[in-house]
């Protein structure tokens, strides 16, 4: 039996982080291949639609194209302001270009993979039904909606992911000296240090998620080494911002920054200063 995957991302994604599991790219591309071998499917193309704009998606449209998934970029709305809102863009997207499939390629598949648990769907699995196709929906365990349900079969990633990839307990204080040292050298070249900024190169130079670097920023502030503050700059469309700032008066801190405490001491007095 042939068939083609559609992944409505932002949605199995949310429903997997609502639990506790962040999905990345390489074990949703490796989830589909073990269903395809394990129902005995040709798997002949995956779909994927997500707003690669968020924060949490960062690189993900690139490392999805490296293993071979048809990725397509749907912007949401501007993150400052509700101008350019698009409402179930996404949904929309996937519906559209797989009801396109199934007009002009009628005879290349048997089976849509549909992987989502948004009810708005239900109209377009009666209609690819309906065309004599079968439809397969996959989600996550209480974030399908009853309207799907029928048409799920019990699939679930998040069983999947529990029996093949445990996950074992992020602790932040195995990360302290080199996530302290990248936002010191940030503090040394930025003007002041954003959280999103931050959070972004702590993901990259640490090699952690970003639930684990939320969970990393969340230590560091309750352990008083972090210290989070508004930051008022005329540049931007709101005129604020939060930042972060190392607070120097830590012994950990100290100890982390080495030759560097110079350095980022002078640029927070300098900050300070400016506000």
């Amino acid at each position: 039996m042939k068939a083609i995957a559609f992944v409505d991302y932002e949605n199995i994604w949310t429903g997997l982080l609502e639990r506790g599991y962040e999905l990345t790219p390489e074990q949703l591309e490796e989830y589909l291949r073990y269903y395809a071998a394990r129902n005995k499917v040709d798997l002949l193309a995956i779909y994927l639609y997500a707003n690669f704009d968020r924060e949490e998606f960062w690189r993900t449209q690139t490392t999805f194209q490296k293993t071979n998934v048809f990725t397509r970029h749907v912007f949401g709305k501007n993150n400052y302001a509700s101008t350019g809102l698009r409402h179930n863009a996404a949904d929309l997207e996937l519906m559209l270009e797989a009801q396109e499939i199934l007009l002009t390629r009628t005879s290349t598949f048997d089976m849509y993979l549909l992987l989502t648990g948004d009810g708005d769907f239900l109209p377009f699995v009666r209609k690819v039904r309906a065309w004599g196709k079968e439809v397969k929906v996959i989600g996550v365990t209480g974030s399908v909606h009853h309207a799907l349900q029928p048409y799920s079969e019990g699939e679930d990633i998040l069983q999947w992911l529990l029996h093949e990839k445990p996950e074992t307990e992020y602790r932040a204080e195995n990360d302290l000296d080199q996530g302290i040292q990248v936002i010191g050298s940030l503090q040394t070249r930025l003007p002041y240090v954003a959280s999103t900024k931050a959070r972004a190169a702590l993901a990259e130079l640490l090699g952690r998620s970003v639930p684990q670097v939320k969970d990393f920023i969340r230590y560091t502030l309750k352990e008083n080494m972090l210290i989070e503050q508004e930051h008022l700059d005329s540049n931007l469309k709101i005129g604020k911002t939060k930042i972060y700032l190392l607070n120097l008066e830590n012994p950990r801190v100290c100890e982390a920054l080495g030759s560097m405490f110079e350095e980022v001491s002078q640029r927070q007095q300098k900050l300070m200063m400016e506000t």
